[in-house]
């Protein structure tokens, strides 16, 4: 009697984690498919496989929720990249600028980010889309610095871009929500 039990548990949480990553693998098709230019299908998938809180998710919504605030950790943790290639003597002048502006910008982003975040939660979703559409900017803006010197790249690359998307994803599972 022990062992059915045992087994009967085992099965309705294997059922769970099978739904949760259902919703994630769906909800990143989704989202990828509606916004393929800012949203890779892989890059949604492993930024939440792995998230213990989007595996508790039970809805888009949950995900919303789950997805701005990976956006909100990754902003301070660009940050932090920022400040540790700051503290590098042997940035040039026209770096060390750009990595300035770039440290104001994701600022502002994660401060948008936040914002959105209460938005969303208090059911505005049109002061949520706004402030998470605001916070796009700045890995646009940041990349952009770069490239008006000829010759110099920049060391955030992979980072804006994984910022992009993980700040385009919340938007697009906000679409879903609205639907």
């Amino acid at each position: 009697m022990k062992n059915s039990h045992i087994s009967c548990l085992l099965f309705f949480f294997l059922l769970l984690v099978s739904a949760t990553s259902d919703l994630i693998q769906k909800s990143c098709y989704e989202a990828s498919k509606g916004n393929p230019a800012n949203i890779k299908l892989d890059f949604c998938v492993s930024a939440f496989e792995g998230n213990p809180n989007a595996k508790a998710a039970y809805g888009v919504a949950d995900l919303v929720l789950v997805s701005i605030e990976t956006a909100i950790a990754n902003a301070t943790a660009i940050g932090f990249k920022i400040s540790k290639l700051l503290d590098n003597k042997r940035v040039g002048m026209f770096a060390r600028n750009c990595l300035k502006d770039c440290s104001e910008l994701y600022s502002l982003a994660g401060s948008s980010l936040e914002a959105g975040l209460d938005a969303f939660q208090a059911v505005d979703y049109g002061t949520a889309n706004a402030e998470i559409s605001a916070a796009l900017d700045a890995p646009v803006t940041c990349e952009d610095q770069f490239k008006e010197k000829k010759g110099l790249v920049s060391p955030l690359t992979k980072e804006n871009n994984n910022f992009r998307q993980l700040t385009a994803i919340p938007l697009a599972f906000m679409k879903m929500v609205q639907q």
